[in-house]
């Protein structure tokens, strides 16, 4: 039975996530302290006290969701569990980076402070409600790439996240946004939501915020993975790290193809997919696209039981 190690991206957050793993294991405690220390600041206190407003916060809400994710890891390995357990890891936009650090490519501090870079460079790289994203219910990717182009009109409007057979996310200038939610009904889509986000993220609009995270890339060392990451922008197993690198920087105005790389881990084998971290958002994508697979969440104590009892 082949495994695939999952991690979430923005919008997982809550507050008090994390805090019971900490609390039963020393491993998984330490994984919020070297965050702590690796940004100069009680980013656990925020996660586990602090108010949802400030967590939601791009450059919070990225270093958080990665500690929460890497505490579930390194508690899941004090219950004799390994990354190498798994044929495969990949994570959603930010969950990349976790799934990273989890597979030893980089370490933990270095991650926090890429995340805590990439967070502020894709807030400041548009003015706050310039951009906008809408998740489009109830039609394909050809279907939304299609509706984004009619509705740009010369703007920026591009699928962000392929995520699931019936849920993709567009990305880019306001106005144009609207219209394609707009005209997502007339196009046959059950739903346009416009989504509660700060950033037109994984668009062309992100480019500013690209060249500061391949300046701050250059900087961090990386091993090759202890298993091949499926990358988000191509949805398909890497190990080099400068390839790694290379698709890190694009993937910030790329779309992220999550439905493929799913589709892609099951085609090579894998049945069983683990969540690792905060909420429960991929599972339910995963049972969407590999209807046949398993899924498991890795979020409290009693989930590292179950899974390996």
């Amino acid at each position: 039975m082949s495994r695939a190690f999952i991690f979430p991206g923005q919008g997982s957050q809550a507050i008090g996530m994390g805090r019971e793993l900490a609390e039963a294991y020393p491993a998984a405690r330490a994984v919020f302290d070297e965050v702590d220390d690796a940004l100069g600041a009680k980013l656990s206190a925020l996660i586990w006290e602090g108010d949802a407003e400030t967590l939601t916060l791009t450059e919070n809400a990225q270093p958080a969701l990665m500690a929460t994710s890497l505490a579930a890891m390194r508690a899941l390995e004090a219950e004799g569990a390994s990354v190498t357990d798994a044929a495969f890891v990949a994570g959603h936009s930010l969950g990349e980076y976790s799934a990273l650090a989890a597979a030893g490519a980089l370490g933990i501090a270095d991650c926090a402070r890429l995340l805590r870079i990439r967070g502020r460079a894709m807030q400041d790289a548009v003015p706050v409600g310039q951009g906008a994203m809408a998740a489009i219910l109830g039609l394909d990717i050809e279907a939304v790439q299609a509706l984004a182009a009619e509705a740009a009109e010369g703007a920026v409007c591009q699928a962000a996240n392929d995520n699931d057979p019936a849920q993709v996310v567009i990305s880019g200038e306001k106005a144009a946004v609207e219209r394609a939610a707009a005209l997502a009904k007339e196009k046959g889509a059950k739903r346009a939501l416009m989504l509660p986000v700060s950033a037109p993220f994984h668009s062309a609009l992100m480019q500013p915020a690209a060249q500061v995270m391949r300046d701050a890339l250059a900087e961090v060392p990386m091993q090759a993975p202890a298993v091949p990451l499926v990358a988000n922008v191509r949805a398909e197993a890497v190990s080099d790290p400068d390839e790694i690198r290379a698709l890190l920087v694009e993937q910030v105005t790329g779309a992220v193809r999550w439905r493929e790389s799913v589709a892609f881990m099951a085609d090579q084998g894998v049945t069983q997919f683990w969540e690792i971290g905060a909420g429960k958002a991929l599972s339910g994508m995963v049972r969407r696209i590999a209807k046949e697979a398993e899924t498991r969440n890795i979020g409290v104590p009693g989930d590292v039981a179950a899974a390996l009892g």
